[in-house]
């Protein structure tokens, strides 16, 4: 961000066309309450002429540097390149001088240490201006490129030429940044205008790297008391792209008696205005599109931290001990004079053995409880719970669940293997080995569950795989071939999820067999950039009690899983009314399990992972 103020506020900036004196505008909107300020970089009416011999007009091309500080340049100025720039003009003069004093310009906003420069794009047909562009994004300077476009196209729109427009500003964007190789440093300026918006094309913008969201003066309105305020159209988009931690910027003429600062205090009040956050939201915050591999519970022994943490969530463990209370009315119809076994597979420090213990209070009914878990540094919590509270009603088991040779059989076995995907944690293997422990029309919590799909466009995401791509090891697809845990904040689902693969428990198929693959095809409506697919997970407990990170199920307070971000190895730009067609493979052997992944529609990508060459999950 840049920020004039460390005011834990919405950063606001304003947008000037015309600035004679920087230091006394600079002046003039911190007193506003403004934290940055947009000037054109060079004067607006200086246009410089390259390619005429005999280029005679010398001297300064714009103010100098000396005006401020240079601590103030860096982080409280955006450059706006000149507007009459046409990089991409049919006439070889014009465009051979845009490029030259477009090189000028960044080089000069370079010099000044400008943490961001914008560029306005007027149209789809911008291939020069991203050569040129391409050019400044391979250099060594760390600038992050503003393009600013309105966020749609009002009726009867012409372009530079004179021309209806047609197509959408988020084809113009979408053009650019292909061409420029979806480079990190590239962000939107996204005006508003008049127009009326669908969701669908709001719901595009925001799964956009947006960086500021440009309001016009001219959208507000005065209210009873004479300030001005915005229409709820315009107050709802606003409030959507403050939950992505966007800046806003407010440019055109002071329309308001009140003054420029009555502007600034509304959209404050806006961001202040905003529902407060959930649990949820309180305790994922900073985890927001933030990859996470996914966790290795075989292989690898939870630490502390991470037992913690999932141990603080309110919700999982309350529906889990509904389950067993239920599973424990069940079967204590069937057996009333004996004690109910209990068997909880992963006990981890406790937290299902606690749950156990209350359910049966809840019943009524007298259990007898074993924790079975493999790692040591857990056990010492599970020993010290034994003797400290729980004494001989629970027996703690060391070792692994599929090598225990269990004393007697269980009537309700318990556990909580699942991960983001649901069965990425090896939950079906663990529990199929498990269940020769269970007794004849035993029950199995979670007695099964099921995992979905959805198509997403993530551009920030995927510049994030990109990056892993540079830092790990590995060959060059492993980043794209590696799933992510991952709280997807900044992105667009495409389509509504789809069933991928159930598992259910006990597993009475002979033989047992848990590799899975299935096709799944989305309609999508609109014009749409895919970079991978989200996955979730259902899962029954027992009845009809449920867990879910599914969007539309998801269980409310939840925040044990993040969902699971499969990506593909290039983005695939998908037209409006196209179907995405994608396969997925759950794959295994005697040491690992893994995924594969493809696409044959609208284009065929690779299969990714073959054979788990980038990632899988231990046995």
């Amino acid at each position: 961000h840049v920020q004039m103020s460390g005011r834990k506020q919405v950063s606001c900036g304003r947008d000037l066309s015309c600035v004679p004196d920087l230091a006394a505008a600079l002046h003039s909107a911190g007193v506003s309450g403004f934290d940055f300020v947009a000037v054109p970089l060079m004067h607006p009416r200086y246009k410089r002429e390259y390619c005429r011999i005999g280029r005679t007009r010398l001297g300064p091309v714009t103010r100098s540097d000396t005006v401020i500080p240079s601590s103030e340049w860096s982080s409280l100025v955006v450059g706006k390149l000149s507007p009459w720039l046409q990089l991409d003009h049919e006439n070889a003069t014009i465009r051979t001088n845009a490029e030259k004093a477009f090189s000028e310009e960044i080089a000069f906003a370079i010099h000044l240490a400008l943490s961001a420069i914008q560029i306005s794009l007027k149209g789809r047909d911008c291939i020069n201006l991203a050569r040129c562009l391409n050019e400044q994004l391979q250099g060594s300077s760390n600038q992050t490129f503003w393009v600013r476009l309105p966020i749609n196209i009002q009726p009867n729109s012409l372009n530079d030429d004179n021309k209806v427009v047609t197509d959408e500003p988020w084809e113009w964007w979408n053009s650019l940044r292909t061409l420029c190789s979806h480079s990190r440093r590239l962000g939107v300026a996204l005006e508003l205008n008049a127009a009326v918006l669908s969701k669908a094309v709001i719901d595009r913008w925001c799964g956009e790297p947006v960086k500021v969201i440009i309001v016009p003066t001219s959208l507000f309105v005065p209210n009873k008391k004479g300030y001005p305020v915005l229409l709820r159209a315009h107050q709802e988009i606003v409030q959507r792209f403050f939950k992505l931690n966007t800046q806003v910027m407010l440019t055109g003429a002071c329309k308001n008696p009140n003054g420029l600062n009555s502007y600034q205090l509304y959209l404050n009040h806006l961001y202040e205005s905003r529902a407060p956050p959930t649990p949820y939201e309180r305790f994922s915050k900073g985890y927001e599109d933030y990859l996470q591999s996914p966790l290795q519970p075989l292989m690898d022994n939870l630490d502390s931290q991470t037992y913690e943490t999932f141990e603080k969530d309110p919700v999982k463990y309350t529906l889990y001990e509904k389950a067993i209370t239920e599973a424990l009315k069940d079967q204590g119809e069937k057996n009333e004079d004996t004690r109910i076994v209990v068997m909880v597979l992963g006990a981890g420090r406790g937290p299902l053995v606690r749950a156990a213990l209350k359910a049966a209070q809840s019943a009524e009914k007298k259990i007898k409880v074993y924790a079975v878990e493999k790692n040591p540094g857990a056990l010492v919590t599970l020993y010290n719970l034994q003797v400290e509270e729980w004494g001989d009603s629970v027996t703690i088991v060391p070792g692994d669940m599929r090598l225990w040779n269990a004393p007697e059989k269980a009537d309700i076995l318990v556990s909580e293997l699942l991960g983001s995907f649901g069965d990425n944690e090896l939950s079906p293997e663990c529990l199929d080995g498990a269940q020769m422990f269970l007794k004849p029309g035993g029950i199995s919590i979670p007695t099964s569950y099921t995992s979905y799909l959805a198509p997403i466009c993530c551009p920030k995401l995927y510049s994030e795989v990109c990056l892993y791509r540079d830092k790990e090891k590995g060959t060059a697809l492993t980043s794209y071939e590696t799933p992510y845990v991952v709280l997807l904040t900044n992105m667009n689902v495409l389509a509504e999820p789809q069933c991928c693969f159930t598992f259910v428990h006990p597993n009475n198929d002979v033989p047992i067999n848990n590799q899975r693959y299935t096709c799944l095809q989305f309609g999508v409506k609109d014009s749409t950039l895919l970079h991978g697919f989200a996955g979730y997970f259902e899962a029954l407990l027992y009845k009809d009690i449920m867990l879910s990170i599914h969007p539309k199920t998801h269980s409310e307070g939840m925040f044990s899983w993040f969902p699971i971000y499969f990506p593909i190895h290039s983005p695939v730009y998908v037209q409006r009314s196209t179907t995405i067609k994608t396969h997925f493979w759950r794959c295994s052997s005697s040491s690992k399990v893994w995924y594969e992944w493809c696409l044959s529609s609208p284009d065929i990508l690779p299969i990714h992972n073959s054979n788990g060459r980038s990632s899988w999950i231990g046995l």
